[in-house]
């Protein structure tokens, strides 16, 4: 006696492979679009009041770090260090949050 599998299932083995196969090339060429257009992108944050302003590539490269002159103290370098800081990280977070948001858009919400 032979099994019978409910109806949708069974039957087009190869085709629905073949479809998954076409369907992730298809995403992995989606993927390879928006890479390429984020990694041509910039992103620029600002610390301190607009003082220091960082601008990073969508290749998470640091770009320019612009500083205005009166907030260069020699006796507290401590603290534009930390503007510096501050601008950077803000900037690399506004590339990776585009980058995380595009690519969940591919993937119907997954995470890469």
């Amino acid at each position: 006696m032979k099994a019978r599998l409910p109806q949708g299932y069974g039957g087009g083995g190869a085709a629905n492979l073949q479809q998954l196969a076409k369907q992730a090339q298809k995403m992995q060429e989606q993927i390879a679009e928006i890479t390429a257009e984020l990694e041509e992108k910039e992103y620029s944050a600002t610390s301190g009041g607009d003082a220091v302003k960082a601008t990073v590539t969508g290749k998470l490269e640091v770009k320019t770090v612009e500083i205005k002159p009166e907030v260069i103290d020699p006796d507290d370098a401590e603290m534009l260090g930390d503007l510096v800081t501050a601008a950077v990280n803000e900037a690399l977070r506004a590339a990776n949050q585009e980058k995380e948001e595009k690519m969940a858009a591919v993937s119907g919400g997954g995470m890469f």
